[in-house]
């Protein structure tokens, strides 16, 4: 698995490619090279700023001259008018990286400010929020990173770091037990520890969940009451999540029923990103 960092990397460049291909001819057309000037990063709408380090990344990749003033980090909560950061350097270079930094902190932080959101609506009780894998495509690691700014934690990155057995492969694997064995077996045998979760979807898959051992259940489109129930069944004996159809009017019912986590995948898949502006000063 490559490192976070070289994701990153990878992800800003990828990014300057597909943004500049053979020249800003817009910038280079009317702006002299020698020019000097300063932008700042105006906030425009109340929320969780996030994406700062990133942004940092963003244009020491793209001139590393670009001199960076930070005046709120991530993770501070925000409001209309606020200035995030001033940047100072070569007035082309502001104008080139002016994009693809605003698209980043505006994703991240609508996500960071969504999480934190569903979060409050915990406060109070055990339960913590969770994000999913239904992130867009190659941006994963930074939105994932927005969760975590919000307050949120972060479910199974991706495939390589958790093994969670959801209702496709339990059908495929020829029932519960067939596959949890095959699971463990296959952890001893590539020396991998990993927790096993198992998506249930109903009390007898619950049952067999808890006779054949696994780390943590899933409990797939279960009722605040049924959810109940399964929570004093398991007693502690293996963590519970909660997932499908659970909405924010509903989070906190679910919450108290016990469960230790409500995975979300509106956390990712469908925000809105948080508006600013990066202004000439």
């Amino acid at each position: 698995m490559e490192t976070v960092d070289k994701l990153i990397d990878d992800l800003i460049k990828l990014a300057f490619s597909e943004d500049i291909g053979d020249g800003d001819h817009t910038t280079l057309c009317c702006i002299p090279a020698e020019e000097k000037g300063k932008s700042k990063l105006l906030v425009k709408e109340e929320g969780i700023l996030a994406g700062v380090e990133i942004a940092k990344k963003v244009f020491a990749k793209f001139d590393p001259e670009l001199e960076m003033e930070v005046f709120i980090n991530d993770g501070t909560h925000v409001k209309p008018g606020d200035i995030a950061f001033i940047v100072s350097g070569k007035t082309q270079s502001l104008l080139q990286t002016e994009r693809l930094m605003l698209n980043i902190m505006q994703r991240m932080s609508g996500i960071a400010t969504v999480t934190n959101k569903y979060v409050k609506e915990l406060e109070g009780t055990n339960t913590r929020v969770l994000d999913t894998r239904k992130t867009t495509p190659g941006l994963r690691m930074l939105e994932k990173a927005a969760v975590k700014i919000g307050g949120g934690c972060n479910h199974r990155i991706g495939l390589f770091d958790m093994i969670l057995l959801k209702d496709n492969h339990v059908d495929f694997a020829g029932g519960i037990e067939n596959a949890v064995t095959k699971a463990k077996a296959y952890c001893n045998e590539k020396g991998k520890d990993l927790k096993i979760e198992l998506e249930v979807r109903n009390f007898d898959e619950l049952n067999q969940a808890l006779a054949v051992g696994v780390d943590r259940v899933m409990l797939d489109n279960f009722t605040p009451a049924d959810t109940k129930k399964a929570v004093e069944l398991i007693n502690g004996r293996i963590e519970t999540e909660s997932s499908g159809g659970i909405t924010f009017a509903t989070l906190r019912e679910y919450a108290e029923c016990g469960v230790d986590f409500i995975s979300v995948g509106a956390l990712t898949h469908s925000v809105k990103g948080l508006d600013m502006s990066f202004k000439a000063c």
